[in-house]
């Protein structure tokens, strides 16, 4: 599958740090912004998603939801949520697949791991129609929220 704007986002299943499990068809009727990013507790990571943290009203006034996910697993989300106070979901994506489907998966990356997970970001409408699509290459580079946002508001 194709990942493109005006495309159906892949669904998924992914456990998040409740030990629940999340569809992504669970959140129809709601806008979705899904950030990949990753390894939880690394500098721009935190930044990331403590941003997010800190404007979450501003998604929740436009009906939208978070979702951070990761190749990290469940356990350590866990506890780097409740470190940062992270109001919204992060899923672990331990076995790559929906890092894969989304492109957003790093063949090799430092340390001589593989698979990681892109720093990467979709906003996906409410039908599930992916409107926006950024997916970075260097896992140093911030994602551009603003332009997030502007799509955002035009749902």
């Amino acid at each position: 599958m194709s990942i493109e704007i005006g495309k159906k986002a892949p669904n998924f299943k992914l456990f998040d740090t409740e030990k629940t499990p999340h569809y992504l068809e669970d959140y129809k009727g709601r806008n979705v912004v899904l950030l990949f990013f990753p390894f939880a507790f690394t500098s721009v990571c935190t930044k990331e998603m403590c941003t997010m943290r800190d404007d979450y009203s501003f998604y929740g006034k436009l009906g939208a939801d978070i979702i951070g996910i990761s190749v990290d697993s469940l356990f350590t989300l866990k506890k780097w949520k409740e470190e940062n106070k992270l109001d919204f979901t992060l899923l672990s994506d331990f076995n790559k697949e929906v890092s894969k489907a989304y492109n957003s998966l790093y063949p090799e990356w430092g340390y001589g791991y593989k698979g990681v997970s892109k720093r990467s970001s979709f906003v996906i409408d409410k039908t599930g129609v992916i409107r926006f699509i950024e997916i970075l290459e260097n896992a140093d580079d911030f994602p551009n929220i603003t332009a997030i946002n502007e799509v955002l508001k035009k749902l």
